[in-house]
């Protein structure tokens, strides 16, 4: 049964309309109009209304990059957010970034509270959990914030560099930050013998290590999946791929983690979507997970 999942917890983010191939977004206190490819349909919401709401908008100048138009000078650049469940707490800095990110994927909520929740009923002390394309550490804080001893993964340096920030503001500590490419690290930790409670990986489409390894997507998955089932804990584990990609499915998904683990337990699939206060639903990326407690 494919699942359709929303996050359920959040104050600090809203979806106020979608449409037109942009979205209308608060964050804190903040509204924003951002480009949003899966959005094909129409508004539902009037565009005056847009116009009257918003505070921020981000116009593109290529496919990877714009600048930001702000109606009020004096709105800031920087600005910060909360997300709390009933097992962690955490903090986000946001920025407004020349790539129309702010610095968070609000729907990856659904995956913070399965592993926050997944932490709390291990049996196993200080659990282990590795995170990999990690980005800016949302997953990575919610693992830390539960109580999970953390491995966080990027290969962007000022992303990590964001993510230890997020984690000071979090009043949280120890997370170990490593600069690598996702791929290169879980091989060895293979080497090494090391094993995981819990792993989460978010991979992009396309991607580059730091030493110039190139990352696609439908090229590499299938290996990544293949080695980083060997890093589980064969006891007590989860983890979570989760994929946005246009040509991704669920069944994809699926058929990825049975072929790596086919003695896997407690599989579900689905596809995360974030819910407007319009009425209209917008589809962000698609998920498996699996669980194993003692």
């Amino acid at each position: 049964m494919i699942q359709l999942l929303t996050p359920t917890y959040w104050k600090d983010y809203e979806l106020i309309d979608c449409g037109d191939f942009e979205k209308l977004e608060r964050f804190g206190n903040l509204i924003l109009i951002r480009p949003e490819p899966q959005a094909v349909w129409n508004k539902i919401l009037p565009q005056s209304e847009w116009q009257r709401l918003h505070h921020i908008r981000f116009k593109g100048r290529s496919a990877t990059s714009g600048e930001w138009i702000k109606k009020s000078p004096s709105t800031p650049d920087r600005w910060h957010i909360e997300y709390k469940n009933p097992e962690a707490a955490i903090k986000f800095r946001l920025a407004l970034t020349s790539f129309k990110h702010v610095g968070i994927f609000p729907e990856q909520a659904v995956n913070w509270d399965y592993i926050s929740q997944n932490i709390k009923k291990f049996k196993t002390p200080n659990a282990k959990v590795l995170n990999l394309f990690a980005y800016t550490g949302g997953a990575s804080l919610i693992a830390r914030g539960a109580g999970a001893d953390t491995t966080h993964v990027d290969s962007i340096r000022q992303v990590v560099t964001w993510g230890n920030e997020n984690q000071e503001l979090s009043g949280l500590k120890d997370i170990r930050w490593v600069v690598e490419d996702a791929l290169k690290f879980v091989k060895r930790e293979l080497k090494r013998g090391k094993k995981y409670n819990g792993i989460i990986l978010d991979p992009p489409a396309y991607g580059h290590g730091p030493n110039g390894e190139k990352w696609k997507l439908e090229d590499h998955i299938n290996e990544m999946m293949q080695d980083v089932v060997q890093l589980l804990d064969p006891e007590e584990h989860f983890l979570i791929l989760n994929t946005y990609s246009l040509g991704f499915s669920a069944v994809i998904v699926e058929n990825l983690i049975k072929s790596a683990l086919p003695e896997v337990e407690n599989l579900e699939i689905g596809e995360l979507y974030l819910q407007a206060t319009s009425g209209i639903k917008l589809p962000l990326g698609v998920f498996g997970k699996f669980y194993k407690h003692k």
